[in-house]
């Protein structure tokens, strides 16, 4: 129980934006299920090259863990191609009879609308549902029971705000901004290092929880090796924003005080600090890394409003928690009019943004 306990502790809890309305991740997460689909052909391949279906034949239900699942509907299609894999695995063996049940278990902060994600399970699914609400940084799962770990765009949240950038008397004290991608080395150590704290935790966890002969299959929005911080894709959003609530800020609508104690949680590793992770961790071995197919955005929609929608989805109750709700629509207004005003921000950054998949195994 220790670590259940450390864990909620120290994890601070960043939902999606839950229900169904105009605003919602589950009517504003387009984007992220493009990479789940452009995922699905390398998730297969693992699966195929990866797990050990010997292993597995000892049991008669196969465990996946989607880990910060949301509110769907991306889990979902994820899941199903995730089963479609692990039974074509079986088939191709000859195994056709020894295809386990599945049990899958969907994870995500406490704060999490499991309602919504519930409401909406596929009816005709092949699989028994569970929800599992907690910190990933942390312990979730027994010894050894899960068989596939699956995560899909919520690595690049880091369990808390490095403390330091919020902290008056530290060298890495944020002062007007809100993120690291514009600010002194610092505050970009402090996030690096918060970042690694929360991979070891990530991995040591999942090293406990994982079955033998299972795998583990990340999908990670990064930016490449060579790509400094200030020029990657979420990065560029962040500083946006940022100065669109200095704009506000200026006008008297937030204080100033609130801006500077404000940081985003968020962290884009790229591959090379994935693989530093790994070699530290030193119980998994990372059998394949590889750059998922760019997604482009459609010809019929505006490139900045899919921005601000996605950004306002995800980060809108992260924003509220800070300075209430009733700076939301000035905020997102005000980030929509600097896109427009300023579109080759958004093409420039798009060719540095990266999402890589990679698959793990326990050693």
């Amino acid at each position: 129980m220790a670590a259940v306990e450390e864990t909620s502790k120290f994890s601070e809890a960043y939902p999606m934006k839950g229900g169904d309305g105009p605003n919602s991740y589950a009517n504003n997460s387009t984007f992220q299920k493009g990479y789940v689909d452009a995922a699905k052909e390398l998730l297969s391949k693992a699966v195929a090259e990866k797990l050990n279906t010997d292993v597995l034949l000892s049991s008669n239900t196969f465990c996946i863990a989607d880990l910060g699942c949301s509110v769907g509907p991306n889990t979902f299609i994820a899941v199903e191609n995730i089963l479609k894999a692990v039974e074509f695995k079986f088939q191709s063996q000859g195994l056709n009879l020894q295809i386990p049940e599945f049990q899958v278990f969907f994870n995500d902060h406490t704060l999490n609308d499991f309602n919504r994600l519930f409401k909406s399970l596929p009816q005709t699914r092949r699989y028994y549902a569970a929800g599992v609400p907690g910190s990933f940084y942390g312990r979730l799962f027994p010894s050894t029971s899960i068989h596939f770990f699956h995560s899909t765009f919520a690595l690049h949240w880091l369990s808390r705000v490095p403390k330091e950038v919020v902290d008056k008397n530290s060298p890495a004290w944020n002062k007007g901004r809100i993120h690291y991608s514009n600010s002194p080395d610092e505050v970009v150590r402090a996030y690096e290092a918060q970042h690694a704290e929360d991979m070891e935790c990530f991995l040591n966890a999942r090293a406990q929880e994982i079955a033998d002969g299972g795998i583990m299959v990340l999908v990670i929005p990064g930016r490449p090796n060579t790509v400094p911080h200030s020029d990657s894709l979420g990065n560029v959003s962040f500083q946006l924003i940022g100065s669109c609530l200095m704009d506000m800020a200026r006008k008297g609508v937030v204080s100033e005080d609130k801006v500077d104690t404000f940081n985003f949680p968020v962290y884009y590793m790229t591959p090379q600090e994935l693989e530093a992770a790994v070699e530290r961790n030193e119980y998994f071995s990372l059998k394949k890394l590889e750059t998922v197919p760019h997604v482009p955005i459609p010809p019929t929609v505006s490139p900045s409003q899919l921005f601000v929608s996605l950004a306002r989805a995800a980060f809108e109750e992260v924003i509220k928690q800070q300075f209430g709700e009733e700076i939301l629509d000035e905020l997102f207004d005000s980030y929509l009019k600097k896109l427009e005003e300023q579109p080759s921000i958004i093409a420039s950054a798009t060719e540095t943004a990266i999402i890589f998949l990679a698959v793990l195994k326990r050693m």
